[in-house]
């Protein structure tokens, strides 16, 4: 597939380069109302046997928003995976308002709603891509509705070959588009950032995806969110190489706070001060 140019003259600016700073972007990932660290690949809508669950939290999503707002860790998503997560998402954002991106199940209809609710910013997948397709119109209908400003991309992706191809449906069906520098510029035309799953590797802390990573580093015109495959501090450091501190990180399954036990909460959050050039403590 071709991308085509937007249509008429550009709606909108588009920066030249994301932050030469790389920031910890943490999670809260909802399944059925309660937060879940799982693989994403197994996540079925026909059916729940497939699914791996890596971590089931005791806590709800009000406590993790809480404790990011507390470390003022700005930029984080909170993911419905699925049905029955409204609720336990609008808490999230209650708790701290204008601090969390929203995603899962975001479309024309209902993206204003959740900047009510207090999102930063809406994260858009299946709406614009799904059955395997891309649907430009209703991308356009996204940035002209909520402003580019407000608007993320998830672009998450899967290898074949020696490209790595945007995936929907659940991850499952393969588009003809590749993640290249010349679709990030399409679609850069369109949102303020990037969400970007190493889909292969995501949520089983095996380490990170480097060949995308590497990729991304080089490509990227605006803020882009790593996900997938973080298990320790050597991964974070290696990531920011790679991506010549132009990517962001979030991680999940690796996390104590999530039952990991490859990295701390705390670690995160020191290396993220690091590369801000705060304080870490």
């Amino acid at each position: 597939m071709r991308l085509p140019a937007p249509a008429g003259r550009p709606r909108f600016p588009v920066p030249s380069s994301p932050a030469t700073v790389m920031r910890f972007r943490p999670c809260i990932d909802l399944h059925n109302g309660c937060v879940k660290q799982i693989v994403g690949s197994t996540l079925s809508d026909t059916s729940s046997d497939s699914l791996t669950t890596n971590f089931l939290s005791p806590h709800s999503s009000a406590y993790y928003a809480a404790m990011y707002k507390a470390d003022n860790l700005t930029g984080g998503h909170v993911i419905m995976l699925g049905a029955g997560n409204e609720a336990a998402a609008a808490e999230a954002l209650g708790a701290w308002p204008g601090g969390l991106q929203i995603g899962g199940g975001i479309t024309a209809a209902n993206a204003a709603g959740w900047l009510d609710k207090g999102a930063a910013a809406v994260i858009v997948t299946s709406y614009v891509f799904q059955d395997g397709r891309i649907h430009e119109e209703r991308l356009r209908e996204m940035a002209a509705g909520v402003g580019r400003e407000r608007l993320v991309l998830d672009l998450s992706c899967r290898k074949r070959g020696d490209d790595y191809y945007i995936v929907t449906d659940r991850w499952q069906k393969f588009t003809t588009v590749t993640v290249s520098e010349e679709s990030l510029a399409y679609f850069a035309s369109f949102c303020h950032e990037f969400l970007i799953h190493a889909v292969d590797v995501e949520g089983k802390c095996a380490g990170i995806e480097a060949e995308l990573a590497e990729r991304l580093g080089r490509w990227t015109p605006l803020p882009t969110t790593y996900a997938g495959g973080v298990r320790n501090l050597a991964d974070l450091e290696k990531l920011q190489l790679l991506g010549q501190n132009r990517l962001d990180a979030t991680i999940g399954s690796a996390l104590d706070i999530f039952g990991g036990t490859g990295i701390t909460y705390a670690e995160a959050v020191a290396f993220h001060r690091r590369s801000c050039g705060m304080n870490p403590a």
